[in-house]
C-alpha cells in the first residue's frame, strides 16, 4: 500500500470522538486536538493530522448536492454552508464508473513485476461531488494566505477518482502550499447528450462548482484568492482546456499546469453529435418509448444505466460538446479569437505516452500511410531511421500527434495571446527490464509530482532527486507563476522568439523539444 494512504488511513474521527463521549471527556475538549476548518462561527469541517505530525487532512468534503434523482442529469446545485460539526476523516465514494482505472494500475503493477491484488477499487456511488484537503499544519503560524493548487484527475473522463494513490496530497502540502483533489461525474452521468436535456458537460459544470466553493472558503481554509492554480493529467488536462475557455470559469484560478494531454483543442464535438449514443442508450433501457423519457431515464438505478452505457458508449471518448449551456464554441475558436482567460500555464508531456496503448497490428509505416501524404512521407522517414523498434518508431509518431504537438500549439497559441508559458518533456525511465519497456508512460510523472512513489515502483536515488526538482518547479510556479527559482536551472519561457523547453530526466536542461520537427511536418502553420 501506498505510504501516504497508510498515513491518512487512521481510526474515524467520529469514532474516537463517540468513544471518548463514552468515556464522559467532554467532546469540545477532544475536538480541540483535531485540526479544523470553521466555514462560519457555528460551521466547522473536522479534519486529522498526519502521523509525522507535519500536515493537516480533510477528506470528503461536499462542495455541492448529491447529485442524484432530478439533479441527475443537471447543472449541479450550490451546497450551502455545512451546519454544526462534519467530520472529515474518510474518501467519499468515487463517481459510478466501471473498473477501466482499477485495469489500469493492476497493469502497470503488473508491468514493473509487482503483485497487482495490492490494487483495489474503491466504493462507488451517485453520490460523488466532494473534495479533499491537505495543508500544511503551519498554516495557523503565520497570518500570511497559502497558494492552492486544485487536482483534476485523468481517465478519460469516464473514470478515474480524485485519491487514486498518485494524487495523495499530504506531500507536496509539507512544501508550503494548500492541495484540493475534486470528483467529478463521469461517463454517461457526466456527459450525457439526449435532444431532451439542456445540458451535456454535466462534469465540467461539476469542475466549476467545485472552484465555486473553493473560493468561497478560501479564507476559511487559509488560501490565498489570488493564487489558485489548476492542475491536471489527461483528460484533467483536457478539462482545464476548457476551464481556461468557458465563461463560468472566469476569475475562479489564475494559472494552470497541464501535464499530457492538448488534443482536447481539436475537439469540434456537438450536442447533436452525441445525441445519437443518447438516443440509443435511452432505446436500450426504456423498452418503449412515450411521453416523459426524461423523467423515466432519470428514475432508473444508476447502476443499470451504468451497465447499459458501457455497451451503448463501448469506444466513445466522452469529450465535453457544444451545447450552448457550458460550452458554446470549439476551443479552437476561442484560442484563435484569443479568449482564453489569462493565466500562467506549464504545460508538458511524456516521452512514451503511446507506447502501452498501441495496436500490435499498426505499423509505422500504415500510420505514415493514413496520416501523412506521400510527399510528406519521405521527410518523417529520417526522424524514424534513428529508432531500432518499429514499436518505438510507432510511439514517436502517436506520441507527437496527440500529446506533444497539441500542447507545444496551445503552448505558443497562449504566448501569441500576451500569456507566460513553459513547456517540459519527462523522459526519466524506471530501472530494470520490465520498466525499460514501458519507458516513460502515460501518468509516469505522477508520482514525481506529487512524491508519492509506490512500493511496488522500483525508485532509485536518482529518481528521488528528479522528485525534489520537479516538486521545485511546480510548486515554485503554483506560489509565483512563474517554475524558476535562483538556485534551479533556469527553464526558459516558450514563445515565438524562444521554443525551448525542460528537459526533465536522467538530465536536467533547458533544449528544443525532440518531436518539434514532427510537429511541424504535421501541422506547418
Amino acid at each position: 500500500m501506498n505510504q501516504n494512504i497508510k498515513i491518512i488511513k487512521k481510526l474515524s474521527v467520529g469514532f474516537v470522538l463517540l468513544m471518548l463521549f463514552a468515556c464522559g471527556q467532554n467532546t469540545e475538549e477532544a475536538l480541540a486536538e483535531y485540526p479544523q476548518i470553521y466555514l462560519d462561527p457555528t460551521s466547522r469541517i473536522i479534519g486529522q493530522l498526519a502521523e509525522n505530525g507535519k500536515t493537516e487532512s480533510f477528506l470528503g468534503v461536499p462542495f455541492a448536492k448529491p447529485p442524484i434523482g432530478e439533479l441527475r442529469w443537471a447543472p449541479p446545485k450550490e451546497m450551502l454552508i455545512l451546519k454544526g460539526k462534519f467530520h472529515a476523516s474518510d474518501f467519499a465514494p468515487a463517481c459510478m464508473q466501471a473498473d477501466r482505472i482499477t485495469k489500469w494500475y493492476k497493469n502497470v503493477v503488473r508491468g514493473f513485476g509487482g503483485n497487482p491484488e495490492v490494487i483495489k477499487a474503491p466504493a462507488i456511488s451517485e453520490d460523488c461531488l466532494y473534495l479533499n484537503i491537505w495543508r500544511p499544519k503551519t498554516l495557523g503560524v503565520s497570518d500570511q494566505a497559502l497558494p492552492v493548487v486544485v487536482y483534476i484527475h485523468g481517465g478519460s473522463n469516464k473514470a478515474g477518482w480524485s485519491y487514486e494513490p498518485n494524487y495523495i496530497g499530504s506531500n507536496m502540502a509539507e512544501e508550503g502550499v494548500i492541495v484540493i483533489s475534486i470528483a467529478y461525474r463521469l461517463g454517461v452521468f457526466g456527459y450525457f447528450s439526449h435532444p431532451e436535456f439542456d445540458h451535456s458537460n454535466f462534469g465540467l459544470l461539476d469542475m466549476v462548482e467545485a472552484l465555486r466553493w473553493i473560493n468561497r472558503n478560501i479564507e476559511a481554509i487559509g488560501g490565498d484568492s489570488e493564487r489558485i492554480t489548476l492542475m491536471g493529467e489527461s483528460a484533467g488536462a483536457g478539462n482545464i482546456d476548457y476551464l481556461m475557455a468557458i465563461p463560468s470559469s472566469e476569475g475562479l484560478f489564475s494559472r494552470a499546469i497541464h501535464q499530457s494531454s492538448g488534443s482536447a483543442i481539436f475537439n469540434l464535438s456537438t450536442k447533436e453529435d452525441h445525441s445519437t449514443l443518447g438516443v440509443e442508450l435511452e432505446k436500450t433501457l426504456l423498452v418503449d418509448q412515450t411521453e416523459n423519457i426524461s423523467d423515466r431515464l432519470i428514475k432508473l438505478p444508476a447502476d443499470r444505466i451504468l451497465t447499459a452505457a458501457e455497451q451503448v458508449y463501448e469506444g466513445h471518448y466522452f469529450d465535453n460538446a457544444v451545447d450552448g449551456k457550458s460550452v458554446f464554441e470549439p476551443l479552437m475558436e476561442t484560442i484563435k479569437n484569443k479568449k482564453l482567460h489569462t493565466v500562467e500555464l506549464l504545460i508538458g508531456s511524456n516521452q512514451h505516452e503511446s507506447l502501452m496503448y498501441l495496436d500490435e497490428n499498426l505499423s509505422s509505416e500504415d500510420w505514415l500511410e493514413t496520416q501523412v501524404s506521400p510527399k510528406s512521407k519521405i521527410n518523417f522517414l529520417p526522424l524514424l531511421d534513428q529508432l531500432a523498434s518499429d514499436r518505438d518508431k510507432l510511439n514517436l509518431l502517436t506520441t507527437a500527434q496527440s500529446f506533444t504537438c497539441p500542447a507545444l500549439r496551445l503552448a505558443k497559441e497562449f504566448s501569441m495571446m500576451g500569456g507566460s508559458s513553459w513547456v517540459y518533456y519527462f523522459t526519466r525511465q524506471r530501472q530494470g527490464e520490465m520498466a525499460a519497456s514501458m519507458g516513460a508512460y502515460h501518468g509516469a510523472e505522477l508520482p514525481y509530482v506529487f512524491d508519492t512513489h509506490d512500493d511496488w515502483l522500483p525508485t532509485a536515488g536518482a529518481d528521488r532527486k528528479l522528485t525534489s526538482i520537479m516538486q521545485d518547479y511546480w510548486i515554485s510556479f503554483i506560489k509565483n507563476g512563474n517554475p524558476n527559482r535562483n538556485d534551479m536551472t533556469n527553464w526558459p519561457t516558450y514563445n515565438l522568439e524562444s521554443s525551448q523547453i525542460m528537459m526533465l530526466g536522467d538530465n536536467v536542461l533547458a533544449s528544443f523539444h525532440p518531436s518539434q520537427i514532427i510537429c511541424e511536418l504535421l501541422d506547418p502553420s
